[in-house]
């Protein structure tokens, strides 16, 4: 009866050790910050340029179509972002507000996938009709294209 009190003890405490061990970083290996916007970018064109080959010509158009998109995208993220934490609080706080906080959301949320989906096109119109078909059999842009998951994106 003791051995099994023991091994109990024993368990309960590893469990507690494992769980006070705090949230897991950000990226596997990495630190609990997000990367920059330039090192998203970087790290995305990097991507596509071992995938596609692209030549350095393509590389700095990429840069800049995905950098002009992330720019355009972030402060409507940011209002996103505040505006799903108010319809939380709305919940139990201010039903009234939750149309409101709905439509607003669904419009940020279009504008973000335009974006995204715009940023795409002008990064598939400059590439050749090898590295569109080779783009298109990885599964086009979705983890590719763009600068990766978020609304409309898988």
């Amino acid at each position: 009866m003791r051995t099994r009190f023991r091994i109990i003890g024993l368990g309960a405490l590893f469990a507690t050790a494992l769980l006070a061990q705090g949230p897991v970083p950000f990226g596997a290996l990495t630190s609990a910050t997000p990367p920059d916007p330039a090192t998203i970018v970087a790290n995305q064109v990097a991507r596509l340029t071992s995938l596609l080959t692209l030549t350095t010509a393509q590389a700095t158009q990429a840069t800049s179509i995905f950098t002009n998109a992330l720019s355009a995208v972030t402060p409507l993220e940011t209002t996103l972002n505040t505006d799903r934490q108010s319809l939380r609080t709305a919940v139990t706080t201010n039903p009234s507000a939750i149309d409101q906080l709905a439509t607003s959301i669904g419009t940020l949320t279009g504008q973000i996938i335009a974006i995204q989906n715009k940023a795409d096109a002008a990064f598939y119109a400059i590439l050749t009709s090898t590295q569109q078909t080779t783009l298109t059999a990885h599964s086009g842009f979705g983890g590719f294209g763009g600068f990766g998951p978020g609304p409309g994106r898988p």
